[in-house]
């Protein structure tokens, strides 16, 4: 498959299928091991280190576990953002402060997330983040990262653009979603680094 030109809504999709393929066959024990390890790793960024509000998720499935690394933030008294799926697609936030904030929320024929169950403080909200964590499902050399499709995520980075405000963008990966090359469209924008189990990689077209 080409990635050369503008790339399709189906080389895209057949991508995600296959790297979803390869976390499905993850067993339970893997996916506990890697979140120990990915939350070791994402601790030692310094964007991490010196931030007072992250905005963050709650890994559901296969995902590479967040769960770690969110109770550790609040440990060193960051402020948790987590975001709440609305009906268009957009994202909404509330704070994290514990697993008892959290609740298992079905979106009708999509997945079923975890979201904050406390109060919602606004789309607008994400902006006030120092470092914004990023789901997805590969990145490149690049900082280009492969995203599940909905566009939430699109969302939340054109309204950090508008806003002027200029978070670390850092995506959680498993090692072997760290790719040559993923397709681009106009509107993507790199992240300035990704925390895998086994290390962290910074790309220069993010900062």
């Amino acid at each position: 498959m080409s990635h050369i030109g503008r790339p399709t809504k189906s080389d895209k999709q057949t991508l995600r299928q296959e790297y979803l393929a390869v976390r499905n066959r993850l067993t339970a024990d893997d996916v506990r091991e890697a979140a120990a390890e990915l939350a070791d790793r994402a601790l030692g960024l310094p964007e991490l280190t010196r931030a007072r509000t992250v905005a963050a998720y709650v890994s559901v499935g296969s995902e590479p576990g967040t769960l770690p690394l969110l109770d550790a933030l609040r440990e060193r008294g960051v402020r948790v953002l987590l975001p709440a799926l609305l009906p268009d697609n957009d994202l909404d936030w509330g704070a994290y402060t514990g697993e008892g904030s959290v609740a298992r929320v079905q979106h009708g024929g999509k997945m079923t997330l975890f979201e904050p169950s406390g109060e919602r403080l606004g789309p607008d909200a994400v902006t006030g983040a120092d470092v914004v964590l990023l789901p997805g499902l590969a990145v490149d050399g690049r900082g280009m990262r492969l995203g599940r499709g909905g566009g939430s995520y699109d969302r939340v980075l054109a309204r950090l653009e508008r806003a002027g405000a200029r978070p670390a963008l850092v995506v959680l990966l498993y090692d072997a979603e760290v790719v040559a090359q993923v397709p681009e469209e106009a509107h993507d924008r790199p992240v300035h680094a990704v925390v895998t189990p086994s290390g962290v990689r910074r790309f220069h077209s993010g900062a």
